[in-house]
């Protein structure tokens, strides 16, 4: 067993390097797995560099910050590929994050955002030299008004970012574009082509329809969604996370029979995928179907105890059906995971109802 067994990455974005498909085949070699997005089971969270082309700053620092919050391991795609063994750490870097914060005055906040998104040698401490003449020349461009997403986008435009260690960098509004980054007193833009540029068509294709399907699926344009996932699912069969989602928007769009299939597809395709067993017992118990929903809850609570959401839905189950002590003993489980939320207050309500219930068949 390799030291990535049973981890479960999770990729926001595409990875500018090469295909999400090669990588994840590389991971399971090492026995781990990589999906698109996040769930319940993602331990490290990657954010591809092609991120930054689809979303605003906002919305990225929104996204890490709740990934944080989480308690997940943020990796930026370099970080990644050398965990994978697939690219080799810089050499000579031993100075800590405190140290380059102080010598170069880059706000903490700018420091992370950039590091995750590969703007210097390193992704995290210990930083090289060059990273530190990096973080002062950055540190310059954000006080000439430039955002660290701006940096973000134009430094990998030009080639490695440690080849611009000797050369002049300036905040600019030429052309119109005031989140520009120009070379040497503003003379040529940061351009050009990112690095590893390899794969199939497909795989560009693959890519694409996916950010497409997410961006509709964000906007509730189910049927569209659907169907981008659809295509998604035509060019990769084996990917869980299309499955699940395009669920989702056909759930969302009224066809739950084509939902549940869809989620039976993402539980093919990854028989631990915990939120696919949930949703799949949330659309059985609409349909009335309560021993389905039973069935797939209690395997959902299997593969994840802590699974607040499960335990709830499985409490309420068991109280419609009548069976008030298997209820009790959900509803008093649910409240060692969650003791203050609504939820946690609507299954105490249910622990006093069914005492009293209890009470008084025992008198």
């Amino acid at each position: 067993m390799t030291a990535l067994a049973g981890t479960v990455f999770g990729a926001i974005g595409a990875l500018a390097a090469f295909p999400l498909r090669l990588a994840a085949r590389e991971v399971e070699r090492q026995h781990g797995q990589l999906r698109r997005g996040v769930t319940r089971r993602t331990s490290h969270v990657v954010f591809g560099r092609t991120l930054l082309a689809k979303a605003g700053d906002a919305e990225i620092e929104r996204r890490v910050a709740a990934e944080r919050a989480a308690g997940r391991k943020l990796m930026s795609e370099n970080g990644f590929l050398r965990l994978l063994g697939l690219m080799k750490a810089p050499e000579a870097s031993a100075l800590s994050r405190q140290s380059l914060l102080d010598q170069s005055r880059l706000a903490a906040s700018d420091l992370d955002l950039l590091s995750l998104f590969d703007a210097f040698e390193n992704d995290c401490e210990p930083y090289s030299f060059r990273d530190l003449i990096l973080a002062r020349k950055y540190a310059g461009l954000v006080a000439g008004g430039a955002s660290w997403g701006a940096i973000a986008r134009s430094v990998h435009r030009s080639g490695p970012v440690a080849s611009l260690t000797a050369k002049s960098l300036n905040v600019g509004s030429q052309r119109g574009r005031a989140d520009a980054i120009y070379l040497d007193g503003g003379q040529s833009e940061l351009d050009g082509q990112l690095l590893f540029d390899f794969g199939s068509p497909d795989d560009d294709t693959l890519e694409e329809l996916f950010a497409d399907a997410e961006a509709a699926e964000e906007a509730e344009r189910h049927e569209q969604a659907a169907a981008l996932y659809q295509r998604c699912l035509a060019i990769d069969p084996t990917d869980a996370i299309a499955a699940f989602n395009r669920a989702n928007c056909l759930r969302g769009a009224g066809h739950a029979a084509e939902a549940a299939h869809d989620y039976a597809r993402a539980i093919k395709c990854d028989p631990g995928f915990v939120e696919a067993w949930f949703n799949l017992a949330g659309l059985m118990t609409e349909q009335g179907r309560e021993a389905s929903a039973r069935r797939h809850l209690q395997k959902a609570i299997a593969l994840d105890a802590d699974y607040a959401d499960a335990v709830f839905n499985l409490a309420r189950l068991e109280f419609d059906a009548g069976n008030l002590a298997e209820a009790r003993r959900h509803w008093a489980r649910y409240l060692e995971l969650d003791a203050n939320s609504e939820w946690a207050r609507m299954a105490a309500k249910g622990i006093q109802f069914i005492d009293l219930q209890l009470a008084r068949t025992a008198g």
